[in-house]
């Protein structure tokens, strides 16, 4: 009964008049197009990635989260160019939100070894559901705990529809250091599940994130060197009503990554805002793969019954080019080399 009850409302939150707000990875910086369109190309190579979430396994329905990137940098043009492809899913309602999204940002160099990248997203976004398994208030009887199949409520034929997105960023970094913003569906898409509802919209989300390496000195291992490395870093993310601020340390020991951060702004006085701790595993390997896995504990009154939710990135960069100029992979960003 609580799950079904949990889902009621999930249900209420998702149709009604509420604006909606985005899905979110808690390796944020292994997906870093969807993070900050200024990132792309931010490695100073090419790169390929997946990630993966499924959030609140312990309920009957859950929320699964997919997404592929690919990215790459010219020199000659200091620029970075993009394409992703997202899908995000709920199974109850199968609440589709997926989207084809394409991505450029300028390198400029404002200093030495400080650079100043703005980037920009363009995304055709489609939407689909089917309604039937919504649960409305007039059809939960509390008193003998039962769903009554009939509701007075009007639900609307709902067709699949397609929309246009836009997006801006920009990220400034060093050597050990970044901080960057971006600001997702300037234009505010409409975003409704009812066709005459015309106060329904997407409302602009934008976020603000950065960090620091700590740099811890290189070990030998098996006739390899390896870079031991810390680092502190935080996002904060705010949209319509909502805000939430994710912040943590990761340590880069030989080729392995291990990380703890918290998801939340505690204190609030209009509502509780205590979602996760987080915790991440993860490897770098020499030939530039990077393998990571975390899990959210859930700390917020939602509790253990979900059993939190499980992440997983894999992504792999690399240099395309003739081979004498693969001497300028040194150039890569150290803060974004192994970042989870």
């Amino acid at each position: 009964m609580r799950k079904l009850f949990l889902l009621f409302i999930l249900g209420i939150w998702t149709t009604g008049s509420i604006e909606a707000q985005d899905f979110h990875y808690s390796q944020f910086y292994a997906a870093p197009l969807y993070l900050n369109p200024a990132m792309t190309g931010s490695t100073e190579l090419s790169r390929v990635g997946i990630n993966y979430r499924k959030q609140w396994p312990g309920l009957d329905q859950d929320f699964n989260a997919y997404s592929a990137y690919f990215d790459h940098y010219s020199y000659d043009l200091r620029s970075g160019i993009g394409i992703s492809v997202n899908s995000f899913q709920e199974t109850n309602m199968h609440l589709n939100t997926s989207d084809v999204s394409f991505y450029f940002s300028y390198n400029l160099q404002i200093a030495d070894k400080w650079n100043f990248r703005m980037g920009t997203q363009a995304s055709i976004v489609r939407r689909s559901a089917a309604l039937d398994n919504l649960v409305f208030g007039d059809q939960v009887d509390l008193f003998n705990r039962t769903i009554n199949p009939n509701t007075m409520d009007n639900v609307p034929d709902f067709d699949p529809y397609s929309y246009f997105d836009l997006s801006f960023g920009g990220l400034l970094t060093h050597e050990n250091f970044w901080l960057g913003s971006s600001f997702h569906h300037v234009n505010e898409p409409h975003l409704s599940y009812y066709p005459d509802d015309e106060s329904g919209y997407l409302p602009i989300k934008w976020s603000i994130h950065g960090g620091w390496n700590f740099p811890l000195g290189a070990n030998q291992y098996f006739g390899s060197k390896f870079d031991n490395m810390a680092s502190i870093m935080a996002n904060y993310k705010k949209q319509g009503a909502f805000q939430q601020m994710d912040i943590g340390a990761q340590l880069l020991y030989s080729s392995v990554i291990s990380g703890i951060s918290y998801r939340g702004i505690p204190g609030l006085r209009d509502m509780p805002n205590q979602d996760s701790i987080i915790f991440m595993l993860g490897l770098k390997l020499e030939s530039g793969m990077v393998i990571g896995y975390s899990y959210d504990f859930m700390v917020s009154n939602i509790g253990a019954q979900t059993k939190g939710a499980h992440e997983l990135s894999i992504r792999y960069q690399f240099l395309i080019g003739e081979p004498r100029y693969r001497g300028q992979r040194s150039r890569i960003l150290k803060c974004f080399d192994f970042m989870m």
